[in-house]
């Protein structure tokens, strides 16, 4: 139970994220602009947030999904790192929800269990 609480945490934040992407431009705007990256880039991380998440909902692809959410926050996290914002806000909760990512999907997941403790 614990495992599908977490895993809808994750999903929660990443849709939030997503809409906020695709649908407050002004804040979108100031961040994208903040990191360095184009306004352009917008509609492509909005959609990388939403893909992640759906698959990380799904059973059978949230192994898949989990490894996107992974790349993604890690994404995140570099690039406040280059800005050189250390132990930045955005990169505590990105380092916290690909924690939250594996926690609750090794919590609900069975075979993700096994693989760590067969034997």
């Amino acid at each position: 139970m614990i495992g599908y609480v977490l895993s809808y945490l994750v999903v929660v934040a990443l849709l939030a994220d997503a809409a906020s992407i695709w649908f407050s431009k002004a804040r979108t705007h100031e961040q994208l602009a903040e990191t360095g990256f184009a306004d352009k880039a917008a509609p492509t991380i909005g959609a990388i947030a939403f893909v992640s998440a759906v698959l990380y909902a799904v059973p059978q692809t949230g192994v898949l999904g989990a490894i996107l959410i992974t790349g993604f926050l890690g994404g995140a996290i570099c690039a406040h790192f280059r800005l050189g914002k250390i132990a930045s806000a955005p990169q505590i909760v990105s380092f916290v929800l690909g924690v939250t990512t594996w926690g609750g999907l090794y919590l609900r997941s069975a075979p993700l269990r096994d693989l760590f403790w067969s034997g």
